[in-house]
């Protein structure tokens, strides 16, 4: 039997495909199957409609931890971010006393805010983080004597640290996240509990557009 995809004479796009994450939360549903499926247990007899009892108060305990760990997933990924402003405002305001910089950035820069997001805020502001940073750096390229600033030199080392770890850490809470999704769709006892909980999907962190961009120009 032929394999059904076939990397090697199989249709290739030479174009390439470009993906993106689809900003939509699915409800959990479940249809009139699992109700006569939870009827039949108890018909069958008290003790298998008390098994599938308790197997449901242990699936809706496991939801609700998961929930924490998500939410300590998501605590981590706010913690670096926070980090990079800290760092983007130091740097702006070396870079803003040796040269003219663009008050758009100097703008950006003070708008940024400490505390935790909210999960659609998270995207938007690391977005704008990096717009920030794609903005604010090019100045300093263009001053090999801001180069040579240690602080700055510090701060840019600091930058490229603190990416490493916050997409470390987007990887972490996007296995989380997948964790979660696959398990709310895990019939019968998960997904049951899930509907019943009013529980969706939930939305994996995304690059920016910024970051996307950047991504497709020349580095070297």
């Amino acid at each position: 039997m032929a394999n059904e995809l076939d990397e090697t004479t199989g249709p290739v796009n030479a174009v390439g495909r470009d993906v993106n994450v689809i900003e939509k939360q699915l409800p959990v549903k479940v249809g009139f199957g699992s109700a006569l499926f939870e009827i039949a247990l108890w018909c069958a007899g008290i003790i298998p409609g008390l098994v599938f009892l308790f197997m449901k108060i242990g699936a809706k305990n496991y939801f609700q931890r998961l929930q924490q760990k998500i939410q300590a997933d998501a605590s981590t990924i706010d913690n670096y971010l926070e980090q990079r402003v800290m760092i983007l405002k130091n740097v702006a305001k070396l870079v803003e006393k040796a040269v003219d910089l663009d008050k758009d950035v100097m703008k950006a820069v003070a708008a940024f805010r400490g505390g935790r997001l909210s999960e659609g805020e998270r995207n938007a502001v690391a977005g704008q983080i990096d717009g920030c940073f794609g903005r604010l750096f090019p100045q300093v390229e263009a001053y090999p004597e801001l180069k040579a600033h240690a602080a700055i030199a510090d701060a840019l080392q600091q930058n490229s640290y603190l990416q490493k770890e916050i997409t470390a850490a987007r990887a972490l809470y996007n296995d989380t996240v997948n964790q979660w999704n696959s398990d709310v769709f895990s019939w019968p006892t998960k997904q049951i509990v899930a509907a019943r909980a009013g529980y969706t999907t939930r939305i994996p962190f995304s690059a920016s557009a910024e970051i996307k961009s950047q991504a497709r120009e020349t580095f070297f």
